[in-house]
């Protein structure tokens, strides 16, 4: 019997309609497009705005979305894993909501959270599940509506982060393609630098932590974006190194879009040449564990099957990762 390895066979996307652009935010915080574009590479970012709509409306149309583009019928999905930094609330799970709303009558779903590298770990549980032999479809979800934790009055922080959402299905595949290695990395000690201090266990939601805006994202950007530009490039040096590969080997880099300094490394590291580099972080800023799936969504129609694609994410706490997948499908 051939090895069992997990593939992408689907891809779908979703964001908002309404666009923050850089000269909108510039009535809001003291900035300007050519700080804010020097700085991130972010020109616009989409938000949420309709209320009572939450990350898991953002989930619910990126898997619509898939399910459509890929032809799949969700009462054979087993599995939905729902990467997300922002649930819709505690306790209740958002994945279960989300596969029971798109129909996947028959499959079990759970939350997992890993800040920005949260689909990046997903994948590697995605794939865990297949190969395990015991399920056959199982869908991976990034969404997050960023908006509903950031302070519009923190220019270090509204600047960066958009909501939005995108999804992969992952199957068994008997060709060698698809999930081939993975480095998967975290450290406690990023824990005080990226963060929201209230609303959890230890500080409690009160008149007093909102009074403070304690329920907002708080970043420490230098230290952050120096770990961060680090990380994403060593661990994607070596996956490159331990699977052989040479720059001419790599078809695509599909990294996080926190910055595009950080992606711009990354990159230099691995010596790709930049029409290598996907990049959409100018229309959607950071979207958190929405980024590389949306990635996956807007350039589907360029990759080949047999394509080398590494993956990079790095993400609060601190976690990052990377993940050399091959491709397994040409679009119809």
């Amino acid at each position: 019997m051939s090895t069992i390895t997990a593939a992408i066979t689907a891809v779908g996307g979703y964001v908002p309609d309404f666009v923050l652009s850089n000269q909108v935010l510039e009535t809001l915080v003291d900035t300007n497009d050519e700080w804010i574009t020097s700085r991130t590479g972010i020109k616009e970012r989409r938000i949420l705005k309709e209320n009572g709509k939450g990350t898991s409306y953002l989930a619910i149309k990126a898997a619509q979305d898939l399910i459509k583009r890929g032809n799949i019928n969700p009462a054979d999905i087993d599995l939905v894993i729902m990467a997300t930094t922002t649930p819709d609330m505690l306790v209740a799970s958002t994945g279960v909501y989300v596969a029971t709303q798109i129909g996947a009558v028959n499959a079990f779903a759970f939350d997992l959270q890993a800040a920005c590298s949260s689909f990046l770990y997903g994948m590697s549980m995605a794939s865990a599940y297949i190969q395990s032999g015991k399920y056959k479809k199982v869908l991976l979800i990034g969404a997050d509506k960023m908006s509903s934790i950031i302070d519009y009055t923190d220019r270090a922080t509204c600047i960066i982060f958009g909501d939005g959402a995108g999804a992969v299905l992952f199957e068994p595949n008997h060709e060698g393609l698809g999930l081939q290695d993975e480095i998967l990395r975290s450290d406690g000690i990023g824990r005080e630098y990226l963060k929201i201090d209230a609303g959890g266990s230890i500080l409690p939601a009160s008149k007093e932590t909102v009074e403070n805006r304690q329920h907002f994202v708080f970043q420490d950007g230098k230290t952050v974006f120096k770990y961060a530009v680090s990380g994403m490039a060593d661990i994607s040096d070596k996956i490159m190194q331990r699977n052989n590969l040479t720059n001419n080997d790599v078809n695509w880099l599909i990294a996080h879009q926190a910055n595009k300094r950080i992606i711009d490394a990354t990159a230099s590291r691995m010596n790709l040449d930049e029409d290598k580099v996907l990049i959409n972080i100018h229309r959607y800023g950071n979207t958190t564990s929405a980024t590389l799936p949306l990635l996956l969504s807007d350039f589907e129609d360029k990759f080949k099957k047999g394509d080398n694609l590494i993956f990079a994410a790095f993400g609060g706490g601190f976690t990052w990762g990377s993940i050399y997948l091959k491709w397994a499908y040409n679009k119809q």
